[in-house]
């Protein structure tokens, strides 16, 4: 069933409203938080937000974890040597905070877990709190690839740690 309400909210939430939300500065402060958190592990931590879908895939009734899932490939967060690299990807226009970690992190962390991480960024976000909900959640996704995947001392960044603003 479509649902006409979702498609208009969609439709008026323009790419301009990311960069309102996720200012250059804020982009940069939430980079900044990635590179000091891989300092710590092993893992690999992407950051990407979209402002709302194309219209095909919006009327096809495409979901934000299935968007999430989507973008996590395009951005090769899979493709790390331990199989744990992590996305956060927000989608504006629908209120949504997915996290998608690769099956070497997800093996070792409960769902659950990761749902905890999202209802607490979209907490933060509903009090305007966007740079602060942002590194939050990267803090509590170290905190497990920080306990499951130490530092092994070889320092190699597999992925960029700027974040993506998709569309």
């Amino acid at each position: 069933m479509m649902n006409i309400q979702r498609i208009l909210k969609h439709l008026v939430t323009a790419e301009r409203h990311v960069r309102q939300v996720f200012t250059p500065t804020r982009l940069e402060h939430i980079a900044h938080t990635i590179k000091a958190s891989e300092m710590q592990h092993s893992g690999e931590i992407r950051f990407a937000v979209e402002s709302a879908l194309e219209f095909r895939p919006l009327l096809q009734g495409q979901t934000p974890r299935q968007r999430a899932i989507e973008v996590f490939s395009d951005l090769h967060v899979w493709d790390t040597e331990l199989n744990n690299g992590v996305l956060i990807y927000i989608l504006l226009a629908d209120h949504a905070i997915e996290i998608v970690a690769d099956r070497g992190i997800d093996a070792k962390v409960d769902s659950e877990y990761w749902g905890e991480l999202c209802r607490g960024i979209q907490a933060a976000f509903a009090q305007g709190q966007f740079e602060e909900g942002a590194k939050t959640c990267i803090q509590a996704v170290s905190q497990q690839l920080i306990a499951h995947f130490p530092h092994n001392g070889g320092g190699k960044n597999e992925l960029p740690d700027t974040p993506v603003v998709v569309g």
